[in-house]
């Protein structure tokens, strides 16, 4: 206990302790004793007639429904897999596949011609994250140098830019659609197997392609050129917004807003080709 000097005129008053009969103050004891048993047989227990209360029960709120382990399965012919070469002797096939359905010439200018099925599995599962590694991608960089222009202190996407990119989209504007899904489903049994060796065992590849397609489908459609930031070596987008979208996001942002809504017209109709193909609309 700390000691506190007090002076002597602001001490309190206390009254003189009386003598206590210690007779008396077992008989007050005995008594309170005495009163507390009776009020506890009285008052707290219950009567004969009565049950004790039920304890309360909490009842636990009803889990949420749990996802469909597959959100968009395709209908594969059972002799697929069978009728497939494997991942590693695909790449004759797929080159025949893709050539058909995007024409020889872009085919060679455009698509990096090994390894296709892995590079797609690769490139489908990184465009709706932050990053997408270019050399897993199946198509070769676009040709020439980004270009920016600055006004005063303002640094935007020069318009010129987006000429770079028109030959990849007039390709892509040009699919057939249904005959893209098609050829998708029957080699499905491929990019499956692909999907599941690069570390997503139990996933299903289809579900992700429909997570990409959406992802890219979100992207923001801008009336104005896109303002940057140069603080290291690259380029980066001014608004924290857009410099936080997607790998996907991005690459549409930096093709301009025309070419951007050509390729977004094709994604919409692959989806729709894909829907159908897992039996919905």
């Amino acid at each position: 206990m700390e000691n506190w000097s007090v002076p002597e005129g602001d001490r309190p008053y206390i009254r003189p302790v009386r003598r206590l009969n210690p007779w008396l103050a077992v008989a007050v004891i005995g008594v309170l004793a005495w009163a507390l048993a009776f009020y506890s047989r009285t008052w707290l227990e219950p009567l004969p007639s009565e049950a004790p209360p039920a304890p309360a029960v909490e009842v636990p709120a009803a889990a949420p429904a749990a996802e469909p382990a597959i959100r968009h399965p395709l209908e594969v012919a059972t002799d697929g897999p069978a009728a497939l070469p494997s991942i590693e002797n695909s790449d004759s096939m797929m080159r025949d596949s893709l050539s058909r359905l995007i024409g020889g010439k872009a085919f060679a200018d455009i698509v990096v011609p090994y390894q296709l099925v892995r590079r797609i599995v690769a490139t489908v599962d990184n465009l709706p994250r932050r990053t997408a590694a270019t050399r897993a991608m199946p198509l070769n960089a676009v040709p020439g140098a980004f270009a920016a222009v600055t006004n005063g202190e303002q640094t935007v996407v020069d318009t010129i830019n987006y000429r770079r990119y028109l030959p990849y989209v007039n390709v892509v504007a040009a699919i057939d659609a249904p005959a893209l899904v098609r050829g998708y489903v029957r080699l499905y049994p491929l990019f499956q197997r692909a999907y599941e060796e690069v570390g997503f065992p139990g996933k299903y590849f289809n579900d992700r392609l429909m997570e990409a397609l959406d992802d890219l489908l979100a992207t923001p459609e801008l009336d104005a050129p896109v303002k940057l930031l140069r603080p290291r070596v690259l380029f980066e987008f001014a608004d924290p917004d857009l410099e936080t979208r997607s790998a996907g996001q991005k690459i549409l942002l930096r093709m301009g807003p025309e070419n951007a809504a050509r390729v977004k017209a094709k994604l919409w109709e692959v989806r729709r080709e894909l829907l159908a193909a897992s039996g919905r609309r």
